[in-house]
C-alpha cells in the first residue's frame, strides 16, 4: 500500500466505493434528463443538443490524462477533492442556468470534472489497497456504480423528472463527497509527491506513453468501450426498428443487463481472482463476441434476452480485469499517469455509436453486430500483445505485472506483490 496502514487503506477503499455509488446515483438522477431539459427550457434542436452535450466529454477525454499525471506530483487527495467540488458546483449551475451559454459552461465543467474524477479515484484506490485485493475493490466499485446509475433515473422520475431540484441535490451530493475525501483521506495518499523523477502534466503523460504496454492497453480499452460503453445507443436503434413493440423489448433488455450485473459481479470477480486478470479479460472479450453473434442471429425475445445475458457476463469480467491490468504495469510513482493515459480510451464511447450507426445503415443489424464482435476480438489481441511485452528497462512495476498474471491463492499473490 502507498504509505497507508491496513486500517487507513480499508477506510479509503470503502469511501471510494461508496462515493462512486453516490456519484453515479447523483449523475443518473440529473444528467439522464439533460436532453429533455435543453429541449424544454431552451427549445434547442436535436442537432444542437447533440453538439452541446458531446463537447464536455470530448474535452474531458483530454483533461483526464493530464489530471491523472498531475496527481502523481501534487497528490491525489487535492485533485480528487477539487474535481468533486467543481462537479458539484457545475451541476448546481446546470440546475439554475437561464441561458444557453451559461448552461454550456456548466455542462462542460461538469463533464471535465467527472472525467478527471475517474482515473484519479482509481489510482487512489490502488494506492490504498494491497495488490492481491485490487481486483476485488475494482469489482465492488463497478457494482456500486451500476447500482447508482440504475437507481438514479428511477428516483428522478419519482421526484418529477428534469427539475432544478434534482441538479441542486446532485450537486450537494458531490460537495459532500468532496468534503469526505478532504477529511478522511490522509495527505500521504499522494502518488509520487516529492519524487523529483515523477513527471507532471504533459511530461508525465508522455513518459507513461513511452511504455508500449500502456499504448496497447489504451488501444484495447478504446475498442472495448466502443463495444460496451454505449451499447444502449446502438442496440436500441436495432431493436426499436426491427422488432414488434421494440421499445418495450429494449426496456426488458436494459433490465436484464442490470439484473445480470447484480447477480454475476461477485462470481465473475472470484473467477478472475482465481485465473488471473489477463485470462479473465480474454474470456470477457470472447463473451462479448458470443453475445454480438447471438444478437445478430436473434429473431425473438428469448434469444435476445439470452444474448444480453452472455454480453453482460462479458462486461462484468472485462471492467475490473481491465483496470487491474493497467494497475499491474504501473508503479507507485506513476500510477496516476497510467490511469490518466488509459482514460484516452473513453474516445470509444463516441466511436461505438458512430461506427455502429454507420454499420447499421450500410449493412443492417448483422453487419453492425459483426463489426462489434471483431472489435471485441481485436481488443483481446491488443491486451494480450501488451501483456506479453517486458517492462521498459528500470520500470518498477514488473512485480505488479507478475502479480496480476499468476493465478493462485492470495498468500502466493501477496508474496509476489511484496
Amino acid at each position: 500500500m502507498q504509505g497507508h496502514s491496513k486500517r487507513d487503506g480499508h477506510r479509503i477503499a470503502l469511501l471510494l466505493i461508496a462515493g462512486s455509488g453516490v456519484v453515479a446515483l447523483a449523475r443518473g438522477m440529473s444528467l439522464t434528463f439533460l436532453a429533455i431539459l435543453l429541449q424544454q427550457r431552451f427549445g434547442l434542436t436535436p442537432a444542437n443538443i447533440g453538439a452541446l452535450l458531446g463537447a464536455g466529454p470530448l474535452l474531458g477525454a483530454v483533461a483526464a490524462p493530464l489530471a491523472g499525471s498531475l496527481s502523481d506530483r501534487i497528490g491525489r487527495r487535492g485533485v480528487l477533492a477539487a474535481a468533486l467540488l467543481f462537479a458539484g458546483l457545475a451541476l448546481m449551475g446546470i440546475g439554475v442556468a437561464e441561458s444557453v451559454p451559461a448552461f454550456a459552461l456548466a455542462h462542460i465543467v461538469s463533464a471535465v470534472a467527472a472525467a478527471v474524477y475517474e482515473p484519479v479515484s482509481r489510482a487512489l484506490m490502488s494506492d490504498a489497497t494491497p495488490a492481491e485485493a485490487r481486483m476485488r475493490v475494482f469489482s465492488w466499485r463497478y457494482l456500486a456504480t451500476n447500482l447508482g446509475w440504475g437507481a438514479g433515473p428511477a428516483l428522478a422520475v419519482m421526484l418529477g423528472g428534469a427539475s432544478s431540484t434534482l441538479f441542486l441535490t446532485a450537486g450537494l451530493a458531490h460537495l459532500g463527497f468532496a468534503l469526505a475525501v478532504a477529511l478522511m483521506v490522509p495527505a500521504r495518499s499522494s502518488g509520487g509527491v516529492g519524487d523529483p523523477a515523477a513527471g507532471t502534466g504533459l511530461r508525465g503523460l508522455m513518459e507513461a506513453f513511452r511504455d508500449p504496454r500502456l499504448a496497447l492497453f489504451v488501444g484495447g480499452g478504446l475498442l472495448l468501450l466502443a463495444v460496451h460503453g454505449q451499447w444502449t445507443v446502438t442496440l436500441s436503434q436495432y431493436v426499436g426498428g426491427g422488432f414488434e413493440d421494440g421499445v418495450s423489448l429494449f426496456a426488458l433488455l436494459v433490465t436484464v443487463n442490470a439484473v445480470t450485473v447484480l447477480v454475476a459481479s461477485a462470481p465473475a470477480r472470484r473467477l478472475a481472482e482465481r485465473i488471473g486478470a489477463m485470462p479473465g479479460l480474454v474470456i470477457g472479450c470472447l463473451l462479448f463476441l458470443a453475445g454480438e453473434v447471438g444478437f445478430s442471429l436473434s429473431t425473438g425475445t428469448y434469444t435476445l434476452v439470452a444474448s444480453m445475458v452472455v454480453f453482460t457476463l462479458g462486461e462484468v469480467l472485462v471492467v475490473p480485469t481491465e483496470f487491474a491490468l493497467v494497475d499491474g504495469i504501473a508503479d507507485d510513482a506513476n500510477r496516476g499517469s497510467y490511469f490518466g493515459a488509459h482514460a484516452f480510451a473513453s474516445v470509444g464511447n463516441f466511436a461505438g455509436p458512430f461506427l455502429g450507426g454507420l454499420a447499421l445503415a450500410a449493412w443492417g443489424g448483422a453487419g453492425m453486430f459483426f463489426l462489434f464482435g471483431l472489435l471485441a476480438a481485436a481488443s483481446a489481441l491488443l491486451y494480450m500483445a501488451g501483456n506479453a511485452l517486458p517492462p521498459p528497462k528500470g520500470h518498477a512495476a514488473q512485480r505488479n505485472s507478475e502479480t496480476w498474471n499468476i493465478a493462485g491463492d492470495n498468500d502466493r499473490l501477496g508474496r509476489i506483490a511484496g
